[in-house]
């Protein structure tokens, strides 16, 4: 769902990267006032376990692909405001390192994905757990069914987008982006669902309310078991994603709109397309890049995290 250069008018860039900016500082601020300082390498932990997930497309019908967006994962195991750093920065090192998603859609796609779905998805978890229970049933009932409606809610606001800039009709893109991301929120929803399970059985009280105290005092262990497993992704699983187009480009084919993106981006990346230039070997090529963009996502979003934790709590960090 990334929007490439090109798709959308400069109006709608500005409009959409002030709201962008707007909600991330307000999830920074969030985090700087409440985040436990024990918690920020569970920030970089997520940043680099969905940045490997976003590189595994799977098919889906129609000749049509999709991947994990990954935003109710994270603001289900650690808040709402914490998911909106950890999803910009991914979309941040996927523009400017791997030229995924346009340089001037940066603000649309951090609203789309960083904003909306994270907002959106753990709203509608929180209702549905009113009514399951919270019960691990009942909680994984609204996990699923959240990250379903955050790749929903994603993709028409990605058509508000594209009708706003005069690139398709509203009454084409809404049910084009919206129909075809129903069948790829239910890839959204087992994956999303799944690895809270695992999680839930580890770490339970990452699943609790926020308020509710760590009931253990470390997480070295899980965040070691999550970095083998984003890595085991982008080494084992990435070079097997499915090379059908996404939901967007397939909806931009389908509507005549896919020359409207740009031939190259607006800014050089190292590493485009998720390969490393010099490279004989597509599979080494794309494992490298997985491997150093898997890296970079965990220190992004670490860093970023940390420098928010007063100093008065940073000797605090543990694992």
């Amino acid at each position: 769902m990334h929007i490439p250069d090109g798709f959308i008018n400069a109006p709608t860039a500005i409009a959409t990267g002030l709201l962008a900016a707007g909600g991330l500082s307000v999830a920074l601020n969030r985090i700087r006032k409440k985040l436990p300082p024990r918690r920020i390498p569970l920030l970089g932990l997520a940043s680099a376990f969905i940045f490997a997930g976003q590189m595994l497309n799977f098919p889906v019908a129609g000749g049509t692909s999709g991947h994990l967006i990954g935003a109710v994962l994270a603001a289900v195991l650690l808040g709402p405001s914490a998911a909106v750093l950890v999803m910009s920065a991914v979309l941040i090192l996927q523009c400017f390192m791997f030229a995924d998603g346009g340089l001037t859609a940066l603000g649309a796609n951090i609203f789309n994905m960083a904003i909306v779905a994270p907002g959106f998805g753990y709203a509608v978890y929180i209702l549905v757990r009113r009514f399951t229970g919270r019960t691990r049933r009942g909680t994984l009932v609204a996990v699923a069914f959240a990250s379903w409606c955050s790749t929903v809610a994603a993709s028409i606001a990605c058509a508000g987008e594209l009708a706003g800039s005069g690139t398709v009709a509203w009454k084409a893109a809404f049910p084009a982006m919206a129909g075809v991301h129903m069948l790829i929120g239910i890839g959204e929803a087992l994956i999303t669902t799944l690895v809270v399970a695992t999680v839930a059985q580890r770490r339970p009280e990452l699943i609790q309310e926020r308020s509710a105290p760590d009931l253990r005092p470390g997480y070295g262990e899980l965040i070691a078991y999550g970095a083998l497993a984003s890595l085991g992704l982008a080494i084992f699983v990435s070079p097997f994603a499915s090379g059908w187009p996404d939901g967007l480009e397939k909806v931009a084919a389908s509507l005549g709109f896919e020359h409207r993106a740009a031939a190259q981006p607006v800014l050089p990346s190292p590493l485009p397309d998720y390969a490393v230039q010099g490279i004989g070997s597509e599979w080494i090529s794309t494992v490298l890049a997985g491997v150093i963009g898997t890296g970079t996502a965990f220190v992004l979003a670490w860093l970023w995290a940390r420098l928010l934790t007063p100093e008065s709590g940073r000797n605090k960090v543990g694992l």
